[in-house]
């Protein structure tokens, strides 16, 4: 198709859009006008560009295209949670979910098509990873629920969680990408502080951000301290054992003074005794941090089953006589698969 012969205007940064404008004889001051458009103002076609001639549209429509997403289909649970099936350029489907709160607005976003790292419990990780999303994917998520934000619950967008498909990490350069547009006034001007990218914890990449002295929030899906019963719940703890992760986060906080969230999941027969949470209170003290001990939410029939209530009390008790803050997280949009876990593109074509 004559579409994919033109390259994404998209993937040109102010400086070469300036480059290229002036080569075409135009002035240097359209760049910025179409990049603004492109933008701030997330326009998904050039007819639209209304400050630029018709000629020049012309020009852009004949040479470049814009690889906007599209909301294929949406759902809304009882509990206003919506959830966003994205079908991307190329047919590709992620998810993606808008999760109101009295006080918040926070969009979760995916990363990658798909996931390869095959924790054992998430029902993203039996989906075959495809590719990693380019940082305009990444955005356009953003800015389909930062509108779907004023359209239903008449508020902004507050926060962005890096809690979606994939795995963050993996794809960094382009999720650092985006992220950078998602902040700038150029973007959308959402502060970085207000952005929390959550890994399964792979070191080396945790120690390549406190290098690079990031402003964002970082979690660290733990799930357990312990390295044989992570290893069975998440592949990935071979390679990156609790003791490189503990390693890898105490150089992050040395370097950035930045507390961790960790993320944990108790489930029945499988970490819900007290040498685990007593193994949990010890890494939780190797650096300032929190917990959030997320409901599970169960992807099928499996070996996988919430915890009962008195483990969970359990947790709670140890960790808050360690003096380490804890919260249990109770899961939203359990019924349209749009809790933590469930993302996995049911709704694909």
């Amino acid at each position: 198709m004559q579409q994919d012969t033109k390259q994404d205007i998209r993937k040109l940064d102010l400086e070469a859009l300036e480059r290229y404008f002036l080569s075409i004889g135009e002035k240097k001051f359209r760049a910025h006008q179409v990049y603004e458009w492109l933008w701030n103002k997330s326009l998904k076609n050039f007819d639209e560009m209304s400050n630029i001639s018709k000629s020049t549209r012309e020009h852009l429509k004949e040479h470049f295209t814009i690889n906007h997403i599209q909301v294929d289909h949406f759902q809304r649970s009882t509990d206003g949670t919506i959830k966003n099936a994205v079908k991307l350029f190329d047919s590709n489907i992620v998810e993606s979910v808008l999760i109101p709160t009295s006080r918040r607005i926070t969009a979760c976003v995916s990363s990658q098509v798909g996931c390869s790292l095959d924790c054992n419990f998430c029902a993203t990780a039996r989906l075959k990873r495809m590719r990693n999303l380019n940082p305009d994917e990444i955005y356009d998520q953003v800015v389909a629920i930062q509108q779907e934000a004023r359209v239903y619950y008449d508020r902004p967008l507050t926060n962005i969680v890096f809690m979606g498909m994939g795995e963050p990490l993996l794809n960094y350069q382009n999720v650092r990408a985006a992220i950078e547009k998602i902040c700038s006034p150029e973007g959308l001007g959402i502060s970085p502080r207000r952005i929390t990218l959550s890994t399964v914890g792979i070191a080396k990449m945790i120690r390549k951000m406190a290098d690079e002295e990031v402003k964002f929030n970082l979690a660290v899906s733990l799930h357990a301290a312990i390295n044989e019963t992570r290893s069975r719940l998440m592949p990935i703890n071979e390679t990156n054992t609790v003791e490189d992760l503990a390693e890898a986060l105490k150089y992050w906080y040395a370097k950035t003074k930045r507390k961790v969230t960790y993320e944990y999941v108790i489930w029945d027969g499988i970490n819900d005794d007290e040498a685990h949470a007593r193994a949990l209170a010890k890494f939780c003290k190797l650096i300032p941090s929190k917990v959030n001990i997320i409901q599970y939410n169960p992807i099928d029939e499996g070996e996988f089953r919430q915890a009962a209530a008195d483990k969970v009390a359990l947790y709670m008790r140890i960790l808050t006589e360690a003096g380490i803050v804890a919260k249990v997280r109770k899961s939203r949009g359990q019924d349209i698969d749009a809790a933590c876990g469930q993302l996995a593109n049911k709704n694909e074509l």
